[in-house]
């Protein structure tokens, strides 16, 4: 469970987060939404300890993520809106493997992740492929398979159907849903609500540095009417 109590982060005189509190629970689907400042990506930042709280806490399955950041980071993988970011090898395999290497695992480990994080996001046959023949959506499958070569209780993705085409925006919404089934907890931080809201199980909304919106996701066309978001229509969900 990731757990946030009383969460206070500012930059200099602008708050960011204003004593949030919400808990998510494990092998859950929740999809964090909110117009543009709301604190979306700040909060999210703070699961994995890339910030730290001013004031209150952040807790990943027990572990505070300021005074245990490898537990934290080894339970909680992050997928950011722009993949090549992320990337620090020229080829599939090695990049994916790049995680796993920095743990100190042995060989036959590495492997053994690299091949299930591949299979996972379907890019197993083109392990070997440069990184930079890859298209859009491959890309961002690949970020999430460095992520899941990791093992994590929870993958978290900031705006990852950004920039993607709708046949890549599917892939990578298919791979999640299979995530989720196998009780990976999936936190989703987007704009695009469309696919999202039926594979989740709860809808966070956020506005001015709150959870303004915490509600079933079934329940979104309800609970977003005062929320500055676009919401598909329901057969888009």
């Amino acid at each position: 469970m990731i757990a946030v109590e009383n969460l206070v982060c500012a930059f200099g005189d602008t708050v960011a987060l204003d004593e949030i509190s919400v808990t998510i629970e494990d092998g859950s689907f929740v999809v964090l939404t909110g117009p543009n400042g709301s604190g979306k990506t700040t909060l999210v930042r703070h699961f994995n300890g890339l910030l730290e709280p001013d004031s209150g806490s952040v807790t990943v399955d027990g572990h505070d993520v300021v005074a245990e950041p490898v537990a934290v980071r080894t339970s909680v993988g992050m997928v950011f809106q722009q993949p090549r970011d992320q990337f620090v090898a020229s080829t599939v395999a090695a990049d994916v493997a790049f995680g796993p290497e920095n743990l100190g695992l042995d060989r036959e480990e590495i492997d053994r992740r690299v091949q299930r994080a591949l299979d996972a996001v379907n890019l197993a046959e083109q392990r070997d492929a440069r990184i930079d023949s890859l298209s859009g959506g491959e890309q961002a499958r690949l970020a999430i398979a460095g992520a899941l070569a990791m093992e994590p209780a929870y993958l978290v993705l900031d705006e990852p159907f950004a920039s993607l085409d709708e046949p890549a925006r599917r892939s990578v919404l298919d791979r999640l849903c299979d995530l989720h089934e196998r009780e990976t907890g999936v936190i989703v931080v987007t704009h695009d609500l469309r696919g999202v809201l039926a594979p989740a199980d709860r809808l966070l909304g956020m506005a001015d540095g709150e959870i303004v919106v915490d509600t079933p996701a079934q329940e979104a066309s309800r609970a977003l009417e005062d929320l500055d978001v676009y919401l598909p229509p329901a057969s888009e969900w």
